[in-house]
């Protein structure tokens, strides 16, 4: 039954590099619309804010980059989550090798 875990486990990481490899171009931050003029909403502009070598970052974002942008922000979403789950797999495999070894030098 460990054995068969370790295989799920090994084709499970196997997808997510994959997944990994067809990830195009991302950027980490959040798209913001702001306006000079809040209560009326006049004067509107978008901002991306992200953290880069632990500095917190704002850039103006011209409007016919903004669908861009979002493309490259979710992407990046996308690769985070995959990043995580394969870290948690990685966890999960590493002990059951573990697991598996000391079962094998007990008996």
């Amino acid at each position: 039954m460990t054995n068969r875990k370790l295989l799920q486990i090994e084709k499970q990481i196997t997808d997510i590099k994959q997944q990994l490899m067809d990830i195009g171009d991302m950027r980490p931050g959040s798209l913001t619309k702001q306006y000079k003029n809040p209560k009326d909403r006049k004067g509107g502009f978008y901002q991306i804010s992200y953290t880069q070598k632990n500095k917190s970052k704002t850039e103006y974002v011209r409007p016919y980059h903004v669908k861009t942008l979002k493309q490259q922000i979710k992407s990046y979403k996308r690769w985070k989550l995959l990043i995580e789950r394969w870290i948690e797999l990685s966890i999960i495999y590493s002990k059951l090798k573990m697991d598996i070894a000391n079962q094998t030098k007990l008996k």
